[in-house]
């Protein structure tokens, strides 16, 4: 089916992996809420044949928040399905400010979604991630006060 990007900006009160539930919960009602097949966001995780081949292409393909800033590679098994914080030099980098507000990180998201080639995109914050099936975070800001997560990756290949 091929690579599908995907990034939004949630809630955050300190705990990534709550504001990856609540990300989880939002986006399953978005996308399967009136859908007779998934009840649940579990009965979508026991559909393991759509789930291992297709995937939903959206947060929902994420499972688990991993605390390394090491980038995840394609022999790490575990390192698929995983969220991870993008290190702090790479967020310098790309908002220069270690503490980005919602309106910089939607700036800087659009920038990325209007590259003008592959280049560009490699080197813009989308472009972070270079593996299916996995995905970032960048913890927001307003008023130097910790208040939502970006969070950006790609399902497929």
């Amino acid at each position: 089916m091929g690579a599908g990007g995907w990034d939004y900006v949630t809630g955050y009160d300190g705990d990534a992996e709550a504001a990856l539930a609540a990300l989880r919960a939002r986006v399953f009602q978005d996308e399967y809420g009136s859908d007779a097949r998934y009840r649940s966001l579990e009965d979508l995780y026991e559909d393991e044949e759509f789930m291992g081949t297709e995937g939903t292409h959206t947060i929902l393909d994420i499972d688990r928040v991993v605390t390394t800033e090491d980038p995840p590679t394609r022999s790490g098994v575990a390192d698929y399905g995983t969220l991870r914080p993008l290190a702090l030099d790479r967020v310098m980098h790309h908002f220069g400010t270690h503490r980005p507000s919602v309106e910089r990180y939607e700036e800087v998201v659009a920038a990325a979604g209007e590259a003008a080639s592959h280049e560009e995109h490699e080197q813009s914050l989308l472009g972070e991630c270079r593996m299916g099936w996995t995905g970032y975070y960048v913890v927001l800001y307003s008023a130097d006060r910790p208040t939502h997560l970006g969070i950006f990756g790609s399902s497929g290949d």
